[in-house]
């Protein structure tokens, strides 16, 4: 059998929220068997090749993943990513609870797959990062959540709360109801390596089970290889974490599933 196997990667149809019809980026791979499933929650700049790119090496490294395009609603078919990322982020993002009922449409799409060992995690980045803690927060069936390098999820000025973000995530904490990862790097500004702290003290406080990995010599976005931030040896180790958490929260049960 050879080591690397096939995986097949496409653009389907979801139901976000209200019930809405969007496009996410899907990825499984293609040997028999069932796998865990992996939401990818993008970046702020939007649903963007380097996002395509994570899904399909979760894909190869045996997981189901998919990518919600938050920005659907917003876009017209002929519009860039990078100019649709652009306007959105002007605009102030979208709204959480939006964000919240396109998460749970992918994770509906997940489980509905006959490949489908029922065990989620939740992966994002950036403002996606904050996404992921507000889910392991408030969202039902969550197994495993990663935060990269999630800016926002401590508010330290009340004036940054609106209608799109009522909320910060930190003070939901207590709610969080699964295991949780952090990666950041220490020369990021957004979150600062004092928030990160902070955030640790707050879970700490709840007894939430979590593990926090912290790198020097990196700032925000040092996976993304399309960026000048990336950190080649920083974001190797990275995702090692990544998929060591993935593996002990999601695979276990998978492996004697696809073996029958």
């Amino acid at each position: 059998m050879s080591y690397y196997q096939g995986l097949q990667a496409e653009v389907v149809s979801f139901r976000g929220h209200n019930g809405d019809q969007g496009e996410a980026y899907y990825a499984r791979p293609l040997r028999a068997g069932k796998f865990p499933g992996v939401v990818v929650i993008h970046h702020i700049p939007g649903w963007c090749e380097w996002t395509t790119e994570v899904v399909r090496k979760l894909a190869h490294h045996g997981y189901a993943a998919i990518s919600p395009h938050l920005y659907f609603r917003e876009g017209g078919p002929n519009e860039s990513p990078d100019d649709l990322g652009a306007r959105i982020r002007a605009a102030g993002g979208v709204a959480d609870a939006q964000v919240m009922g396109d998460v749970t449409g992918a994770m509906t799409y997940l489980r509905a797959q006959p490949n489908a060992t029922g065990k989620i995690g939740v992966i994002g980045f950036c403002s996606g990062g904050r996404h992921t803690y507000l889910a392991a927060c408030t969202l039902n069936g969550i197994d495993a959540a990663v935060d990269c390098w999630g800016g926002n999820v401590i508010v330290d000025n009340p004036k940054d709360l609106n209608d799109k973000r009522p909320v910060a995530p930190i003070d939901l904490t207590e709610k969080m109801s699964c295991p949780l990862l952090g990666i950041f790097g220490n020369d990021d500004a957004n979150p600062t390596a004092d928030q990160v702290n902070r955030t640790e003290a707050v879970l700490k406080k709840f007894g939430k089970n979590y593990e926090f990995h912290r790198y020097n010599g990196a700032g925000h976005a040092f996976f993304n290889w399309q960026r000048d931030a990336y950190r080649p040896e920083q974001a190797m180790d990275g995702w090692r974490k990544v998929f060591d958490f993935f593996n002990r929260y999601l695979a276990t049960s998978a492996a004697s599933i696809a073996a029958e």
